[in-house]
């Protein structure tokens, strides 16, 4: 269940938003949205793939897993890697729209809020503390990045650059797991199109969204590399 509510600083001024890493918190995930202004902060850790959403949209995703509920950059309470994508860190937060603007909203059934520990969103004076004010700018960036992704993801499917993939990992002779559902770059129809076109999506910046992508892919190793390990130490 999720309740969002306003957050303002007269209700929610003593509330408390736990801000560490572990699934407890539910960052036992496999993946989650990315958009392509942060593809070159995540294609330095992560693969980025696309899916289907409930509507048949396409999205960009960071796969941390290669299964429902696996996040294999996670130890513990550790996040493995040095760059966490904004919508992983914003936690309980979300932006809503109202005629006065965006409104910062929270999950207050989210596992982060609440409880006798966590950081303060309001000084006692009333003004946003600094946890505050950084997931204000969060939720931003992540405003702009969805009303990004919609143009980049028609550039693709214009030019047909998309196309299903499957990965299979082997473990051991008992152990098999097949990743489905995903799409990625068709790099021979990338290779294929003409001067004309090329510019046209360097222009709009879709090309070099693109090639973040397609570099993005050499990371199946290490998640792969990860299960293994993670497998073997089970």
């Amino acid at each position: 269940m999720t309740e969002h509510v306003i957050l303002n600083n007269v209700e929610h001024r003593d509330l408390r938003v736990n801000m560490s890493h572990g699934a407890e918190y539910g960052d036992d995930i496999m993946s989650a949205l990315t958009f392509p202004d942060e593809f070159r902060n995540v294609q330095t850790y992560y693969p980025i793939v696309f899916q289907k959403d409930d509507l048949g949209n396409f999205q960009p995703v960071a796969l941390f897993g290669l299964q429902q509920g696996e996040n294999l950059f996670l130890e513990g309470d550790r996040w493995d890697a040095h760059y966490i994508p904004l919508s992983v860190q914003r936690g309980p937060f979300l932006i809503g729209r109202s005629p006065k603007g965006g409104q910062v909203h929270i999950d207050m059934d989210h596992p982060r809020v609440g409880g006798g520990s966590g950081l303060a969103l309001f000084h006692e004076h009333g003004g946003a503390t600094e946890l505050l004010e950084r997931i204000s700018s969060i939720l931003g960036l992540l405003h702009e990045g969805v009303q990004s992704t919609r143009p980049y993801i028609d550039a693709l499917l214009k030019h047909d650059l998309l196309e299903s993939f499957v990965v299979d990992v082997q473990l051991d002779e008992q152990s098999h797991n097949r990743l489905l559902g995903y799409y990625t770059i068709n790099q021979d129809r990338l290779r294929e199109l003409d001067g004309g076109v090329l510019e046209e999506l360097s222009r709009a910046g879709h090309l070099e969204s693109t090639f973040m992508v397609v570099a993005s892919l050499s990371h199946f190793r290490d998640l792969i590399e990860r299960y293994r390990q993670r497998q073997i130490h089970a």
